[in-house]
């Protein structure tokens, strides 16, 4: 969305889109919204906040479909190399040491098959 503003809107979509984000990220209702955008100097109702969800929702929704999926939290790698000096040392199963040992475990490092190349 850009900062154009659309047909019958006094509000550019940028506040739009903001104002919309602030209501379903943080499960504000729309009077905290409209008194965040107050603070902010923007002047808006709390039905102007009501009827720009029911307009615009569906093309945020929409627009979010689209985008890449987010990462999850866990990262699994089975074999990453590092250079040191000009030469290349491969560890591996580094996912797997790490979870299966607990975190106070300081051998983690030297199970993870390394192995120079």
């Amino acid at each position: 969305m850009t900062d154009r503003k659309p047909d019958r809107h006094r509000s550019p979509l940028s506040i739009i889109q903001y104002a919309l984000w602030l209501h379903h990220r943080f499960s504000l209702s729309q009077r905290d919204v409209q008194e965040l955008l107050q603070e902010r100097g923007i002047q808006v109702s709390h039905e102007t906040l009501r009827q720009w969800n029911i307009k615009f929702a569906p093309l945020l929704t929409e627009e979010l479909r689209h985008r890449e999926p987010r990462r999850g939290s866990r990262w699994f790698l089975d074999k990453v190399y590092i250079e040191i000096r000009g030469k290349k040392f491969w560890l591996w199963g580094l996912s797997m040491i790490l979870v299966r040992c607990s975190t106070s475990c300081y051998g983690c490092v030297a199970l993870t098959g390394v192995m120079a190349d």
